[in-house]
């Protein structure tokens, strides 16, 4: 029975590290989430803007329609691969008691394991990262404002 015990003990040592990686991934699906849903609600106001614009204001809508499209559809792929990522680190985890329990050694699929979870992990952090590229490049402040800015500016500081 103690031998039992020693390797429970040992095996919930060994996952607690995989068990971190799943608390990070947690907190990384929540910021995408929280993510999708400002995109969804920008796409919302923007599907209103839609019928009540013409001309040049239409063509932005529909253009930055066209990239709120894309944006959700990278950041659904980042939380699919999140997700992958959760569900292979439990995968691990399950193959870590395995192991004990059974008494195959499963070391070497269990380092697959950790490594696809990484790459999962990866995959999504890029998919995230293009997503954020994605929004920055469609916000832009009216060059109208800028120098309205700069003017106010230039006037504060006695300049012409």
């Amino acid at each position: 029975m103690s031998a039992d015990l020693g390797a429970i003990a040992g095996t919930i040592q060994l996952s607690v590290t995989p068990v971190f990686l799943l608390v990070a991934t947690g907190g990384l699906l929540n910021v995408f989430t929280g993510r999708l849903a400002r995109v969804i609600d920008r796409s919302r106001v923007l599907i209103e803007l839609w019928s009540e614009t013409q001309g040049h204001e239409h063509d932005r809508v529909v253009a930055e329609l066209r990239v709120v499209d894309r944006r959700m559809d990278v950041i659904n792929n980042s939380i699919a691969a999140a997700v992958g990522c959760g569900i292979v680190v439990c995968l691990l985890v399950a193959l870590l008691f395995a192991q004990a329990f059974v008494g195959f050694n499963l070391g070497a699929a269990a380092a697959w394991v950790f490594a696809l979870a990484m790459l999962l992990l990866l995959a999504s952090l890029v998919l995230f990262l293009v997503e954020v590229r994605l929004a920055t490049r469609t916000i832009h402040v009216p060059l109208e404002l800028l120098e309205l800015e700069e003017m106010g500016w230039r006037k504060r500081q006695g300049w012409r």
